[in-house]
């Protein structure tokens, strides 16, 4: 009987982070990329659909990481229509575990769905990446790296 209250207890966390990382996006990320995550085409790049591509990319993870941590800055290319905007550093103001909510959310959300053997992040990867102090300009050019 312990054991079955267990695996609730974990199902139910599990429950409120999905919900969190929603919930976050709907707070800080929807009204630029909307909340079908298709964005404004010309303004804001769609989620729906790229996010895999950017996972798919050697260093693709950490690249998605560093936008929502650092930011980005820089003329870029998404499903043939050109956005030169500014992506926010959301790194300021959220922690660490609300922006691997965020970032899984994203992942899965939209009919996206991520590589196989994707692992969802973490407030400890998070942390960590949060240490190279990058600013949106090194985030644009680690994008240039993956060709996307």
């Amino acid at each position: 009987m312990r054991k079955l209250g267990f695996v609730a207890l974990v199902v139910l966390l599990g429950l409120a982070t999905a919900q969190s990382g929603q919930a976050l996006f709907g707070q800080y990320c929807a009204s630029c990329h909307q909340a079908n995550g298709q964005g404004l085409p010309g303004a804001f790049p769609p989620l729906a659909g790229h996010v895999p591509e950017i996972l798919a990319k050697k260093d693709g993870r950490t690249y998605l990481l560093d936008v929502v941590l650092f930011g980005l800055q820089g003329q870029i290319k998404v499903k043939g229509q050109t956005y030169n905007g500014s992506m926010p550093a959301w790194g300021p103001q959220l922690k660490d575990d609300q922006i691997a909510a965020i970032l899984n959310y994203i992942t899965t959300a939209f009919g996206n769905k991520p590589p196989a053997g994707f692992k969802p992040y973490t407030a400890d990867e998070v942390k960590k990446e949060r240490a190279k102090k990058l600013t949106p300009e090194k985030v644009y050019a680690l994008r240039q790296t993956l060709k996307l």
